[in-house]
């Protein structure tokens, strides 16, 4: 199907949710919803055809959890109850159109988890090939976690040709659970090739509209919405959704005049709510779709646009004349390289350069393991540097974001190379202006060549926002008289294309003394002449204060605040003099920094001069409660407070191991019961709680998922707990948690419970009876610290 071409005349009308119907159907909690489509199929057929009846122009398959993982036991296999998915689906549409359904694979992803990008890449593709064959599109929905999305994404495109759309959940924040904002999303998933790009479940239509108008002002694809009927609410023991379907509709039209072109509905939807629906948008035309073009590179939670107020390209982690580093990379010792990405960052670099071109080593293997490593320490997007493009390809394929890869030049071998990976991955390109005679003399020559890198790439389907153009500096010391060539070439450049520009200014220095002085001057001209994107190293003051100072006197740096915070006041010094290579650092920069190789010998170090239990109320968790407020204030995110948890952990078992050597009394701060309840299979929320309790010293008895009430309720008897915390995904299992908490609170009077999930709202957590209602993993800490009390910290 030509997805574009439909929508060109019309709006593309969806199906609301399917476990709503199932309820309705009586699907009793514990139930695979999937195995409907062997044991129940005409259940199944009766609400695709229910929706086809309201005006849906697409039923969605009912395989959200078909995988591998959440089957396991169920005696069926994904192609199994995929293939019947898609024939129940094919039957009841006719005429209309059929969408492979798609959710998260319930398992938390690398850094955060244990699944890996590879791992989820092939239980995707799975359920690709299993349903390929019936359905029209391939929708990817629900997920939280970028990093999923691209394994899903890939999975997709690279073993079907069906038009595929990507869906992400958000908060009220503006954000995903792992952080993700919409216009990263948007830059990441249209770079990959998705056909569409939206947002569903987690909110109600209205809390929706503030991130879909970012979306589509992102967006050069077709937008797609599916918001839940509002909130999750109880009435008589039931669960309801406040939302009715006029006032859904009313919303979501606002989403259609803001530009959105495929629309349905997700939890608490109703074929009355798509036939409301049908009728609210027959007849509307379709805003047309714009190109809304940006010069960018992602992390999974920040997009840097390239030349916005100079981005700075930290070039540290690259072998050449490093020494050190070199000898790093050979020996795999990624400590080192990360406290290069970390030192890079913490004095402002905005892109990080990754180069393991060091001889004898199996580079694309390297490349993949250090970019996962760095990718989950620090949250700057990553330049992937290489003259060999498999470990080009190798390292942009498990980056999590949009990279820019360094480099291609106007060698036509090296473009045939070179520009199918970065259309593949949605990559920028630095082009080289070098050709088969090597770097030219002169500036005009140095255009021709860019000329040619651009039009080429737009061959293989990029475009000017794309590229960035290295005019390539010559040393000072052997071509005194062509360094200036390579700054005329800069303006010329940028006004003929209309691209950015970058530049390793600090190769105009070689083979000369004090190298920081010629540095710093050059970087300044070639600023003046319209640089946009410098590589160079942060950690040296004399280029950051050209940087700095030129950001405020080209009004970027508005009223001088980044200028005056750097050396106006008590932070000067520290600005002036950043922590060098190879310095020890105090055992809490360890922690919020999240350098877990380092953290258990620091904390060895440090039990040699301190006792541990006052390393441990001193040091390590008001080391973890700064991380904590950077959460809250949204300055880090899940996978970094998920590190950090992770760092403090190491140096627990330093200060653990002391203790028990020691015979000292247990550094347990209390014991929490974990559990998703009953009928649930879904755990990711709980095992980041258990995580982040873990590590601010709480002992965590986790009793797994699809809980008994009973098993609960007797561990928590033998232990002797005084805090249970229960979790729910499925609306269809929050019965199950209310009926857990009634036995907990009928037999144990003084157990306390704190409840936590998607579908919960502290209104709906007082309604079921629970204590406390934790709104995501330091929330719950927040409540345990308050149940076993301050005084015990």
């Amino acid at each position: 199907m030509d997805l574009r071409k439909f929508l060109e005349d019309r709006i593309l009308i969806f199906d609301g949710a399917m476990g709503t119907m199932l309820q309705k159907k009586g699907i009793k909690p514990g139930e695979l919803p999937e195995s409907y489509n062997i044991e129940k199929s005409e259940i199944v057929y009766e609400i695709h055809k229910e929706y086809i009846d309201a005006g849906a122009d697409v039923v969605t398959t009912n395989t959200f959890g078909a995988n591998r993982l959440k089957l396991s036991g169920s005696g069926y296999s994904v192609e199994q109850v995929v293939k019947s998915a898609v024939q129940v689906a094919r039957r009841a549409a006719g005429e209309k159109f059929v969408a492979l359904d798609i959710g998260p694979i319930g398992q938390m992803m690398e850094p955060i988890g244990l699944l890996t990008f590879e791992e989820a890449y092939e239980i995707f593709k799975e359920q690709v090939i299993a349903g390929s064959d019936g359905a029209d599109f391939i929708l990817l929905e629900t997920i939280s976690d970028l990093y999923e999305a691209k394994a899903a994404v890939l999975a997709a495109k690279e073993n079907s040709s069906l038009p595929v759309l990507c869906t992400m959940t958000f908060q009220e924040n503006g954000r995903s659970l792992n952080g993700t904002d919409p216009l990263t999303m948007v830059k990441v998933l249209e770079g990959l090739g998705c056909d569409a790009v939206g947002a569903n479940c987690s909110l109600g239509p209205e809390q929706m509209l503030p991130i879909i108008e970012q979306i589509v002002s992102a967006a050069s694809i077709p937008v797609m919405v599916q918001p839940n009927a509002g909130l999750p609410k109880v009435r008589d023991g039931e669960t309801y959704y406040d939302v009715s379907a006029q006032d859904f509709v009313s919303q979501v039209r606002k989403m259609a005049d803001m530009g959105a072109l495929v629309l349905g509905g997700c939890c608490g939807t109703s074929p009355e709510f798509i036939s409301c629906l049908r009728a609210e948008l027959d007849g509307v035309k379709p805003l047309p779709l714009a190109e809304k073009r940006l010069s960018c590179a992602c992390s999974s939670s920040r997009t840097v646009e390239i030349g916005k107020g100079v981005t700075i390209i930290g070039e540290r982690i690259n072998p050449t004349g490093k020494k050190r580093l070199r000898e790093a990379i050979k020996a795999g010792e990624l400590d080192y390289i990360i406290s290069e990405a970390v030192r890079q960052t913490e004095t402002g670099a905005q892109v990080l350069d990754i180069n393991m071109g060091v001889p004898g080593i199996d580079e694309p293997d390297v490349i993949r393991r250090v970019v996962k490593e760095v990718q989950s320490v620090v949250d700057v997007p990553l330049q992937i540097d290489s003259s060999n493009p498999e470990a080009i390809e190798a390292g942009i394929r498990v980056y999590n974001g949009r990279a820019i890869i360094n480099s291609v030049n106007g060698k036509r071998e090296s473009m045939d190379k070179i520009f199918p990976i970065a259309k593949k991955y949605g990559a920028s390109v630095i082009g080289l202006t070098l050709d088969e005679d090597g770097i030219p003399a002169t500036a005009e020559k140095r255009v021709e060549i860019a000329d040619k890198i651009i039009s080429t790439a737009k061959e293989y389907g990029l475009c000017e926002n794309d590229i960035i153009i290295d005019c390539l500096v010559l040393t000072a010391s052997a071509q005194q008289a062509d360094v200036m060539e390579t700054l005329k070439a800069i303006p010329l450049i940028k006004e003929k294309f209309g691209v950015k520009t970058t530049l390793g200014a600090s190769n105009v220095s070689f083979g000369l003394p004090k190298r920081e002085i010629i540095n710093a001057t050059y970087l300044a001209m070639a600023l003046s002449y319209g640089l946009d994107a410098p590589i160079t190293d942060s950690t040296l003051e004399s280029n950051m204060q050209v940087i700095r100072s030129f950001r405020v006197l080209t009004n970027y740096d508005e009223r001088s605040e980044a200028y005056i915070a750097a050396y106006g006041g008590e932070q000067a010094a520290q600005v002036a003099a950043p922590q060098a290579a190879g310095e020890k650092r105090s055992i809490s920069s360890i922690i919020i920094a999240g350098m877990k190789d380092e953290a258990y010998t620091s904390a060895k170090e440090l039990l040699c001069e301190r006792e541990p239990m006052e390393i441990v109320n001193e040091e390590l968790i008001p080391a973890l409660d700064i991380v904590g407020e950077k959460f809250d204030k949204g300055e880090i995110f899940l996978p970094q407070l998920i590190r950090s948890a992770e760092t403090v952990k190491m140096a627990f078992e330093a200060v653990k191991e002391q203790i028990i050597s020691s015979g000292s009394a247990s550094v347990s701060k209390g014991r929490v019961i974990l559990a998703t309840v009953k009928g649930d299979i879904h755990d990711i929320g709980k095992n980041i709680v258990k995580i982040l309790l873990e590590n601010y010293g709480f002992d965590v008895i986790d009793l797994g998922k699809d809980v008994d009430p009973k098993l609960v309720v007797e561990t928590a008897r033998k232990e002797g707990v005084v805090l249970v915390g229960l979790s729910a995904l499925m609306t269809t299992t929050v019965n199950n948690m209310e009926e857990t908490i009634v036995d907990i609170k009928s037999q144990l009077p003084g157990c306390q419970v704190m409840v936590g999930g998607a579908v919960l709202n502290q209104e709906y957590a007082s309604a079921i009876g629970a204590d406390f209602y934790a709104k995501d993993a330091k929330g719950a800490v927040e409540i345990a610290r308050s149940v076993f009390g301050a005084s015990q910290e």
